[in-house]
């Protein structure tokens, strides 16, 4: 069974992302995959897939967000929404650096699930010269659970008089709305590492994300895997569906299923969804043009 080792990647601000990397056991890998995860979960929500994963080749890069999951400082807080897309860069251009030194010509796919999808889609439409592929699982682009007007003027009023430190509830309080299945609400549910409240700066960064990512659909051009789950009460997939033509990429694949619910990562046919991705990804590591 693949293992993950836990490590530490400094940014540019001192910050230490700490996060599980999972290496193949010939330490050779077919395919390099820098993951994000979403508002409220962290990489130990995902270790499932990830062990599948590495376990068919794939080196796996996938650090917490700063104030989530194992990073404690600054809890739930993001200063600015370039902050949020310079980590990523800094991931990438290391990853790149380390390749290029070790003469690894293994492609790097940019995952995002959920809101980490909004993330993985700027950088990748932003930084495209950093990654090969883009994968967007159940991508939070476009969102059901949102701000409503009232909300939206608060936060607009709250940036007026420089309140920034405020904290304030993550609006999916409820397992349901993650998973159907019993045993993996009450796992949510008691989750220790699970983020439930967030900055107002980290409202802001967001903010400025959701009218970042709109336009950044036309200005990706890689190959992308997306996967949807049907029954999802959190993205609205009609409009994910849209975004996702409007993509310029003329390499995407899109595969939607019908009894799941939002993350795929706790259906009971997870295994079968996981290996839809790594077929994507064998075909797509068998045509990548590498940078």
């Amino acid at each position: 069974m693949t293992a993950p080792d836990c490590e530490e990647f400094i940014v540019s601000d001192g910050y230490r992302l700490r996060g599980r990397v999972w290496h193949p056991e010939d330490q050779r890998a077919r395919v390099t995959l820098v993951i994000l995860h979403g508002i409220q979960s962290h990489s130990g929500w995902y270790e499932a897939s990830c062990r599948q994963l590495c376990e068919q080749g794939a080196r796996i890069y996938f650090f917490d967000r700063r104030g989530s999951g194992l990073n404690a400082q600054q809890r739930g807080h993001a200063a600015h929404w370039r902050r949020l897309v310079q980590d990523v860069v800094q991931l990438l251009s290391q990853i790149r650096f380390r390749q290029k030194q070790q003469k690894q010509t293994a492609p790097v796919v940019l995952q995002g699930m959920s809101w980490g999808a909004k993330l993985a889609a700027v950088v990748a439409a932003e930084r495209p010269e950093l990654i090969d592929g883009l994968a967007l699982l159940y991508p939070g682009i476009k969102a059901k659970v949102k701000a409503t007007a009232v909300q939206q003027m608060q936060l607009s009023l709250a940036e007026r008089l420089g309140i920034r430190d405020k904290r304030v509830p993550i609006p999916l309080s409820d397992p349901a709305l993650f998973t159907a299945d019993p045993h993996w609400q009450k796992w949510i549910q008691e989750d220790p590492l699970a983020l439930h409240e967030v900055s107002v700066a980290f409202l802001l960064a967001n903010r400025e994300l959701d009218r970042r990512v709109d336009g950044a659909a036309t200005r990706i051009e890689c190959p992308v895997f997306c996967q949807l789950a049907e029954q999802d009460q959190i993205i609205d997939n009609l409009a994910t569906e849209a975004y996702f033509s409007r993509i310029r990429s003329d390499q995407k694949t899109l595969i939607t299923y019908p009894e799941a619910r939002h993350t795929l990562e706790f259906e009971p046919n997870r295994e079968q969804l996981t290996a839809d991705y790594i077929n994507w990804l064998n075909d797509f590591v068998s045509s990548a043009k590498i940078c």
